[in-house]
């Protein structure tokens, strides 16, 4: 079973527990480094949180939420081993898997829809990365 990692600020608490009841239908094992309510936090820890754990196991992914997306990205592509796509529709979720290699997604609950966030996620999950001329580029990052 294939293990995601998840995780929001206040902002995107709301579509983290939409987005978690989406994967529990996957037959994912879904892992919610919270938050756990709508009390007001900082969106740092959280990615920070995420991060920390896929920077020292590869193996993992993960999904990070918050009003825009783009502070959890750049707090998450901070580590050495996550490479966090900002995403808002379904080419772009698919260019960050084929050839981009992402390993985390990030989303702006006030900015993309739920449906579409959806359906950015199946295919993150579903599209393998093409490697060749591909991977030369990442090893740049």
């Amino acid at each position: 079973m294939k293990k995601i990692l998840i995780a929001s600020d206040h902002a995107g608490y709301e579509l983290k527990e939409i987005i978690k009841k989406h994967l529990s239908k996957k037959e994912l094992m879904v892992v919610d480094l919270g938050p756990f309510n709508l009390v007001k936090v900082d969106y740092p820890d959280y990615a920070h949180k995420l991060s920390k754990r896929i920077n020292l196991n590869k193996k993992l992914s993960g999904i990070l939420v918050c009003g825009s997306g783009i502070g959890m990205e750049m707090t998450a592509n901070r580590y050495n081993n996550v490479r966090a796509a900002l995403c808002y529709n379904q080419k772009s979720a698919k260019l960050a898997r084929s050839h981009n290699n992402a390993n985390v997604i990030t989303f702006g609950s006030r900015l993309t829809k739920k449906n579409i966030v959806l359906k950015c996620i199946n295919i993150f999950l579903n599209t393998k990365f093409k490697g060749g001329r591909h991977t030369k580029r990442i090893n740049k990052i």
